[in-house]
């Protein structure tokens, strides 16, 4: 078993800057991988600065657990450690807005995916997500921490009226934001030949899912794929920033 991973970040099609922050990380074992994307906000220099520090501090406090061979770590383990480097991100965050005024509304989403084996643990706050592809269907692992979100689950509003709300992407929840930074969790089994995506919201409001499906069936390559997600990402004007991290798994 061994997995192919791949990623990019761009500041879009409208956007000056980029806040947003992917990276990941696979052992020499080779049986397990770290995949991070974060989505900073509070300004230009705001959201910068906390999503480095949220994916900073996720890579600083996982990167050493993966860096072993997958057995002997239990699901609880593994659940465990996500939430202690959540409770990092967000400490680093707080600690720092608090030594500056100018980042006094900073905050940042972030998704992460542990991959041990076949099983995916995945772990986020926020409305970045977190997908399974897996022949001809886009699943949603994640589930958003927006005020539209909870407005589609009473029956306040309908799937056709997402693109008409205007405040449709106000987070209820940000890392950085909150006294206590407790994620939410999945875990998954992947199959042979599965794909995991982890994106910002750059591409979710840009590219329908169907395309990302048409996108890695015609494309040679994970780089490739995630480079033509972009290109299809800035062609339909993307109006904030569009991340993609994707990973297979071969046997």
């Amino acid at each position: 078993m061994r997995y192919h991973v791949a990623g990019q970040s761009h500041r879009g099609a409208v956007r000056e800057s980029n806040q947003d922050v992917v990276d990941w990380r696979i052992n020499d074992a080779g049986d397990q991988a770290l995949l991070v994307v974060a989505d900073g906000m509070g300004g230009h220099q705001g959201g910068e600065v906390a999503s480095r520090l949220a994916v900073d501090a996720i890579i600083e406090s996982l990167e050493p657990e993966i860096a072993g061979a997958s057995s002997g770590t239990t699901d609880a383990d593994i659940r465990g450690k996500l939430d202690r480097a959540f409770r990092l991100a967000n400490e680093r965050i707080v600690s720092r807005r608090s030594g500056d005024p100018r980042l006094e509304k900073m905050g940042t989403t972030l998704v992460v995916a542990w991959l041990s084996g076949n099983q995916a643990h995945i772990a986020h706050i926020g409305d970045s997500r977190c997908y399974s592809l897996r022949g001809s269907q886009a699943l949603c692992l994640t589930r958003d921490d927006t005020v539209v979100q909870n407005m589609l689950e009473d029956g306040s509003i309908t799937r056709a009226d997402v693109p008409n709300v205007p405040f449709r992407n106000v987070l209820t929840r940000a890392v950085g934001t909150v006294e206590q930074a407790a994620p939410s969790y999945r875990r998954e089994t992947l199959d042979e030949g599965d794909v995991l995506l982890l994106c910002s919201d750059g591409l979710t409001d840009s590219v329908p899912e169907y395309r990302w499906l048409e996108i890695h069936k015609e494309s040679d390559g994970m780089e490739r794929t995630v480079q033509a997600m972009i290109d299809a990402g800035l062609a339909n004007e993307a109006g904030d920033n569009v991340s993609v991290v994707l990973l297979t798994l071969e046997y």
